[in-house]
C-alpha cells in the first residue's frame, strides 16, 4: 500500500485508530498500577480496555472484511459483514467486559484484599482520563459531523455505521467507569474498607452489560437488514415520480448492504401507452438519474406493476 493510500486509509478511521491507541497504553497502565496496589477496580478497567483494544482490533478488521469487491457468491458484495462483527464486538462487551468485572467484583468483596497506598492508582486513572478523553472527543467530533442535524439518540438509531457510534458508546462508557473506579479507590482508603473496590467494579461491569446490550440491539437491526433513511427513501420516489411515462409510484424499498451502499426496488405503474422499447429506456434513464444524483444506491431495481396489482399484493401480504 502506498504512503499516500495508507494515510487515506488512516484518516478515513481516525476514530477506531485514536481509540485503539489510547485503549492499549491505558490498559498495561491499568494492569501495572492493579498488580501494585491490588485495586479489584483498577484490575477491572484493565480489563475493560483490553477488551476495548480488542473490539478496535475487530472492526478494523471488519472494515477490511466488508471492503471486498462483489463475486458470484456474493453479487452485493460483502459490505453487512462489518455488521456481523460489530455484533460480535457487542458480545464481548458483555461476555468478557461486564462479566470479568462483575465476577471480580464479586470475588473482592468476598475476599478482600489489604489496602494499599492509591497513588499510583490515582496517577493512572488521571492519565486514562486524559487519553480516554481525547478518544471520546474524537469520536464525538466525526459523530457530530456525519449525524446532519438530527438529535445524537436519533442519529445513533438511524446511523449505518457501526464504527462511528461504537467507539462513542465505548469511550463514553469508559469514562463513567473511570469515575467509578476513582470513587471506588477513594472510598475504600477514606472508610478503610476494601469491599467498596468492589462494589466499583460490579458497578463498571453494570455499566458495561448496558452499553453492550445497547449496541448489540443497534447491530442485530443492520445485521437484519435496515431500510435506508426515510428522506433518501422519499428523495427516490420523487425521483421516479416526476417522469412523464410513469402513472405512480406503489413502493420503494430498501436496505443497506453496507453503510455507504444500497440497494433499490422500486414498483411503479407506467403508462399504458409505452411500448416495451420505450419502458426499457425509461428504466434506464430513471436508473442513470438515481445513480447521478444518489451515489449510494449502487443495485437499482425497477418493476412495472399496475397500481391495483400493488395495491392488492399489500393487502395480502403478511404482517
Amino acid at each position: 500500500m502506498s504512503t499516500s493510500r495508507l494515510l487515506a486509509a488512516v484518516r478515513a478511521n481516525i476514530v477506531l485508530y485514536g481509540a485503539l491507541a489510547a485503549n492499549v497504553g491505558i490498559a498495561i497502565a491499568k494492569f501495572v498500577a492493579a498488580g501494585i496496589t491490588g485495586s479489584s477496580s483498577m484490575l477491572t478497567e484493565g480489563v475493560h480496555s483490553l477488551v476495548d483494544s480488542g473490539n478496535q482490533i475487530l472492526l478494523l478488521y471488519g472494515q477490511k472484511r466488508a471492503a471486498r469487491p462483489p463475486d458470484a457468491a456474493y453479487p452485493f458484495g460483502y459490505g453487512r459483514e462489518l455488521y456481523f462483527w460489530a455484533f460480535v464486538v457487542a458480545m464481548l462487551i458483555f461476555a468478557i467486559g461486564a462479566g470479568v468485572s462483575i465476577y471480580e467484583g464479586y470475588l473482592h468483596i468476598l475476599k478482600p484484599e489489604p489496602l494499599r497506598d492509591p497513588t499510583v492508582n490515582y496517577i493512572v486513572l488521571g492519565i486514562a482520563v486524559a487519553l480516554e478523553g481525547t478518544s471520546w472527543a474524537i469520536a464525538v467530533r466525526e459523530f457530530d459531523a456525519s449525524r446532519g442535524g438530527l438529535g445524537w439518540w436519533r442519529a445513533i438509531r438511524r446511523s449505518k455505521d457501526p464504527a462511528g457510534f461504537m467507539v462513542l458508546f465505548e469511550d463514553s462508557a469508559a469514562l463513567i467507569g473511570l469515575a467509578f473506579a476513582g470513587i471506588g479507590i477513594y472510598a475504600s482508603n477514606t472508610y478503610g474498607d476494601p469491599r467498596i473496590d468492589g462494589v466499583a467494579s460490579i458497578a463498571i461491569g453494570l455499566v458495561l452489560a448496558a452499553v453492550a446490550i445497547l449496541l448489540a440491539r443497534e447491530a442485530k437491526g443492520l445485521l437484519i437488514g435496515e431500510a435506508a433513511d426515510p428522506h433518501l427513501v422519499a428523495t427516490i420516489r420523487k425521483h421516479v415520480a416526476h417522469h412523464p411515462g410513469i402513472v405512480s409510484v406503489s413502493h420503494v424499498r430498501t436496505i443497506h448492504t453496507s453503510p455507504d451502499a444500497i440497494f433499490v426496488a422500486v414498483s411503479a405503474d407506467f403508462d399504458d401507452t409505452l411500448t416495451m422499447g420505450d419502458g426499457e429506456t425509461l428504466i434506464e434513464t430513471i436508473e442513470t438519474e438515481l445513480k447521478a444524483a444518489l451515489p449510494q444506491l449502487t443495485s437499482i431495481y425497477i418493476r412495472p406493476e399496475k397500481r391495483e396489482a400493488a395495491v392488492v399484493a399489500e393487502m395480502v401480504s403478511p404482517r
